[in-house]
């Protein structure tokens, strides 16, 4: 599912904030934020269905903790599939300890959750320490899944998490690019070893690939010369094909696997879907040859919440090992 754009509201204090850094092309600290006691944010106070969502104005606005935080004023966010996921409670056991690591001696809660991973804003504040940002700068970042999201009026991230905008962009393009970008970046190039160098003679698969992710790897792959084959919907094949696709495979006209195991074996495999996808997709790599199976659905975080902490990790380094051996 594609990146639905969201803006956020604005809060009235902090709208004339905004306005005096755009009027004066302020570089200085802005202190309005800082005198500001509550923000408004969609947040949950319990994992769950759309239900939990809740609308506030009396949460506590970020502050700068550190030399290299800074905080930004969010113009612009975005939701993703691992939004939602993260609502109904995916990943929560390892997120907590990243969270708190003496979460699990004590009774830490991470609610109220504020979820949204992509955000286009304003800086407003800069720790002591910061270099690379300004007041006034316009910036987007991906924030990561263990932090507060940016489904809120302010974020406070360290400067290392953060770059500027593109000019060519405005705020609500750009809260559609950084996290499934970043996705498809880290899972084809840091995990799948895959680049603009060596990619000209390689077959990549990847399932579902209408949503975020699958469309920014079609056109970094197509980019890179690489051969692509895809799954998605009938109705989705105009849209994948534009972007550079050349093999489409309907999963609504038949059984995926018997479909992709009349072609070619593959080099890499990026895994949008997961689940059952994971039984059979491992048969087509390429045997022998330094093949690689990519999954975004981390069978990690999925056997921690179901099995508990100790237990889920075992199983699943057990289950990483067997595949690995295959």
């Amino acid at each position: 599912m594609a990146s639905v754009r969201l803006l956020c509201s604005l809060n009235g204090k902090a709208a004339g904030c905004s306005r005096t850094l755009a009027r004066t092309g302020c570089r200085n600290v802005c202190s309005s934020p800082s005198r500001l006691q509550s923000m408004s944010a969609w947040v949950i106070d319990q994992y769950g269905s759309s239900g939990v969502l809740r609308h506030t104005e009396e949460i506590t606005i970020p502050t700068i903790n550190f030399a290299h935080d800074v905080m930004i004023k969010v113009s612009a966010a975005s939701l993703n599939p691992l939004d939602v996921n993260m609502r109904g409670g995916y990943g929560a056991a390892l997120l907590n300890i990243r969270r708190d690591p003496l979460s699990v001696l004590n009774s830490f809660s991470e609610f109220p959750l504020i979820l949204g991973r992509d955000l286009s804003g304003v800086v407003v504040d800069c720790g002591s320490g910061v270099t690379h940002f300004a007041p006034g700068d316009e910036v987007w970042a991906a924030i990561p899944p263990w932090k507060q999201g940016s489904l809120a009026e302010y974020v406070t991230l360290t400067e290392y998490e953060v770059s500027y905008k593109p000019k060519s962009l405005s705020h609500i393009e750009a809260a559609s690019i950084p996290y499934v970008a970043n996705t498809a970046f880290s899972a084809l190039v840091n995990t799948g070893g895959l680049c603009r160098e060596n990619s000209s003679n390689k077959r990549v698969l990847i399932t579902g690939a209408s949503g975020g992710v699958g469309t920014f790897s079609i056109q970094l792959l197509k980019a890179w010369g690489a051969h692509v084959t895809v799954t998605c919907s009938q109705n989705a094949e105009g849209l994948v094909r534009g972007l550079g696709a050349d093999e489409v495979v309907d999963y609504t006209s038949g059984d995926v696997a018997e479909q992709l195991e009349m072609m070619q074996r593959f080099d890499v495999i990026l895994d949008n879907v997961g689940g059952d996808t994971e039984e059979w997709a491992m048969g087509l790599l390429k045997p022998w040859s330094g093949a690689k199976y990519v999954t975004l659905v981390s069978p990690s975080l999925l056997k921690t919440d179901s099995m508990g902490l100790l237990d889920g990790t075992l199983n699943a380094g057990l289950t990483l090992h067997n595949k690995a051996f295959q």
